[in-house]
């Protein structure tokens, strides 16, 4: 993740920008990690321990999938908050200069293919 801070113009006329690059986690594979965990755990305690014949397996398979699953995504999310937040104190400083084209796009039939 890169965000610009300052733009300042070279000799020659091309934009040179100064930029900070640091390496952020995303939220969304933490948090689904998180319930993937949960679950799994909500498994063991349902399905691993001796029958109760006042109760269920998948009955309380799914007590405890709620409670676990919610505290998996709540877990994993504060731990990618505690790696946001070391990713800042890693960051590095970067000076970025744009080049400008030497042959500019003709149009869709030069996308590549895509």
């Amino acid at each position: 993740m890169a965000s610009e801070d300052t733009n300042a113009q070279s000799g020659n006329g091309t934009a040179r920008r100064e930029i900070t690059v640091r390496r952020a986690p995303r939220f969304v594979p933490f948090m689904i990690l998180g319930a993937i965990v949960g679950a799994i755990a909500a498994a063991f305690i349902a399905y691993g321990r001796p029958a109760d014949p006042a109760f269920d397996a998948n009955t309380v398979f799914g007590f405890f999938l709620v409670a676990c699953v919610s505290g998996g995504v709540i877990l994993f999310s504060i731990l990618a908050l505690v790696l946001d937040r070391m990713s800042v104190k890693r960051s590095k400083r970067a000076v970025v200069e744009a080049v400008p084209d030497s042959v500019p796009d003709e149009g869709p039939e030069h996308d590549g293919g895509r």
